[in-house]
Formats: C-alpha cells, structure tokens, sequence
C-alpha cells in the first residue's frame, strides 16, 4: 500500500512518500515552503535520487498539494506514475481534545472536531484541515487518517492535567492541559527500549522533544503520566519564540501598560518571546551559541534559561515518577545539539545521570548512547520518526476499516 504522509503548517507543507509491504520504503520526502507568499520553494528528494527545487508562487495548500503531487509523479523526479497508485493520506493532526485517544479514519464528524479544536491550536489545527480538504478535492473518495499530537497524553491522571481554576470552566470550556508531540514522545521511548533490549512497558522514561516547539513527557509503564506543554503548545518550556510556562500575572501587568488586546497578547507568547525574545537576535539554537562563543551576553543567557528549565523538569519528572531508568533527546536541538544536551545534563550525578561528554560530542542525528556505563541513568540520544508512525497508523487503519 503506498501512503503519503502530510503535516500541514499555516505556510508549509511537510510530505513523505511511503511503500507499506512487508517491510516500509521511503520512496520520497520534500518540503514546501512560503505558501501565500511570493516564490514558493518545493524541495523533494526522491530516495537514492538528487533533490531538485521548485519555485512557484502557490496562494493557497490546495495549489501547494497540487504541486507535491506533480512533483511525486514527475516523469524525471517522481516516484510514482499516477496519484492514484495513493491509497491512503495519513495527517499530523496537533489537536484532537478530549474526543480522540487514538487516530482515526476521517469522515465529517473527525473534521467538524479539527475544526472545533481551531481555538486550541490556531497555528496547526486549521492548516491541518486545510490539507485534508486539499486531499479531497485532489484525489476523491481516497481513505485519510487523522494522527493527533495529542492522543498519548490522554492517559495522563486528572490530578496531572487539570488546572487550578474554577471548575466550571472544564465542564463548559474543556479547559485542561492536553499535551502535544505525542507522536514522537510515544516512538522515541519505544525506539529507545528496543535498542536497549527492555520493555518500554517495565521502564521510567522522560523524553524530550527538544526543537523550535519543545515538550518533555514523562512516560511510566508506556503510558504519558504528565508532560511540558499544557492547553496550548505555548506552556512548559522555553521555545524558539515561544514564553514557556510563565506568571500570568506578567501578562495582565504587560497587557495594562502596553494596551495591547487579546491579538497582541497572543502574539507576544507565541511569536515574540523564547529565545529570539530574550536574545533580540535569533530563534535558531546555531546562531545564539556562536553569539555566545563571540561574547553576546543575551544570547548566553537565552541557552542558559533554555537549559535550566529543561533540567527542572527533568527533576519534577523524576519526582514524579519516583525514579527514572531512562532519558531520551530527540527533535532538531535534541538530535543535533550536543552542547545543549551537556549544558542539560552537567551536574545532575545526584539524580542518578553520569554524563559521557567525550561520546555526546559524536551524537549527531543518530541513535546514542551518552552516558557512561556505570550511570544509574541510561541517557540516550535518539531519532524520531514521526511520519512513520503516521504512516503505519494509516495503514493499519484503512486495512482494518470496514464499512
């Protein structure tokens, strides 16, 4: 069964081509970027085959899925012959509330919920309805499986996920925290045990997404117990250009002195803050530290407030889950950023976590062992995958489905 896999962004569109037998084929990746902007950019890169770019101007995700899919079946470049070799779309959906504890084949009903859940994610969720509308005008009557960064974290305790305001407003609001990157938290603790010969299902594990978005969860019997990012993606950590947890009270104060409504108030945590804020210079992890390195003070202390929050909630969650067997970097700074990780894991021996910096420096976008043999704590570096997940979801639902 050949799969196409979208996460759809409110100017990009992330796609993988994939071949489901036996086994899984990557048959092709890209990535399509500034939609609604002036010269587009496609890139894709069929698997064993050179990338090639497409610059267009594409106003809207339906011309964007368009082009992906001329891209897919071009004569040079493609991997398919016809679109309708295409039997299933799997989507990254990044809210699915209450409603949706694992994926599920889309009809009106799931989309009506997408929708609803706008308000929740209004950065992802409507560009993810967005793509699976495209989907249905491209390729009619084809099976989409909505994926949900949520559902993992639907297993968290009500002590864990509810919020200390009036009551009333979980009943009438469904105010409550709902957790995301539940996709990649759930592969990489899996990933990890695998390669450690254990049962994900008999460990303590705290994962950590580390990337522009960035979440930490804590996974107990293979189950999220609680994790960083709370209501919105906007709470936990700090992030690119996101506050991270924060005294709301620093809001309403900031609010009052710079008049700003609800707009702006929201596009300060969300686009405003993190590391580009504290910094005023850049929400790339690369740039602050060689900012840094050159003796920029605000870029040393944008890493140090970004590295001290992801160790306590390391701590927190080692509190929470009385003890801890396994710690786990994955995302693009976790994957990629050794020093982030040392700053994160230097002094913290009375946790049970001995650090081996000599192999951390080598871990790069691979699947590591980075602490030394006699840590109480297995601390790894590892790759997610969270376009396979969405793939082998979609498969095993549409072969599954009956009418």
């Amino acid at each position: 069964m050949i799969i196409l896999v979208l996460n759809c962004g409110s100017s990009s569109i992330k796609y993988q081509l994939f071949k489901m037998n036996r086994g899984t084929e990557m048959l092709a990746k890209g990535l399509l970027e500034r939609i609604g902007l002036n010269d587009s950019i496609l890139t894709h890169k069929p698997t064993g085959g050179e990338p090639y770019k497409v610059i267009n101007d594409i106003p809207d995700h339906t011309t964007g899925i368009n082009l992906v899919m001329a891209a897919l079946t071009d004569t040079k470049h493609g991997v398919i012959n016809d679109i309708n070799e295409i039997k299933a779309v799997g989507h990254r959906v990044v809210n699915g509330g209450e409603d949706y504890k694992e994926s599920i084949l889309i009809d009106n009903e799931v989309k009506r919920h997408i929708e609803l859940y706008s308000d929740l994610a209004p950065l992802h969720n409507p560009a993810n309805l967005k793509g699976i509308l495209s989907v249905e005008k491209l390729i009619p009557g084809v099976p989409q499986v909505a994926v949900f960064d949520t559902s993992f974290h639907q297993t968290m305790p009500d002590y864990a996920y509810m919020y200390a305001l009036p009551y009333e407003y979980y009943e009438k609001y469904k105010i409550r925290k709902y957790g995301y990157h539940g996709t990649s938290h759930k592969f990489v603790a899996a990933k990890a045990a695998g390669i450690l010969g254990k049962d994900v299902n008999k460990l303590k594990i705290i994962t950590c997404h580390l990337g522009n978005g960035a979440s930490i969860t804590a996974i107990q019997g293979g189950r999220s117990i609680d994790t960083s990012m709370g209501f919105t993606p906007v709470d936990g950590l700090i992030m690119g250009t996101r506050t991270g947890e924060i005294d709301p009270g620093v809001l309403i104060y900031i609010a009052d002195k710079e008049h700003l409504n609800v707009t702006g108030v929201n596009n300060l945590i969300n686009k405003k803050s993190g590391v580009a804020g504290i910094s005023q210079l850049s929400s790339d992890m690369r740039d602050l530290e060689l900012a840094a390195s050159e003796g920029n003070e605000k870029a040393l202390l944008a890493l140090n407030m970004y590295a001290y929050k992801v160790k306590k909630f390391i701590g927190s969650y080692i509190a929470a889950l009385n003890g801890l067997d396994l710690l786990v970097f994955t995302g693009g700074v976790g994957e990629n950023d050794h020093k982030m990780r040392a700053m994160i894991c230097s002094d913290m021996e009375n946790l049970g976590i001995i650090f081996d910096f000599n192999v951390n420096n080598g871990a790069k976008a691979k699947d590591l062992i980075i602490s030394k043999p006699e840590s109480r704590v297995t601390v790894m570096c590892v790759t997610t995958d969270e376009e396979f997940v969405i793939a082998s979801d979609t498969c095993y639902i549409v072969e599954h489905h009956t009418v």
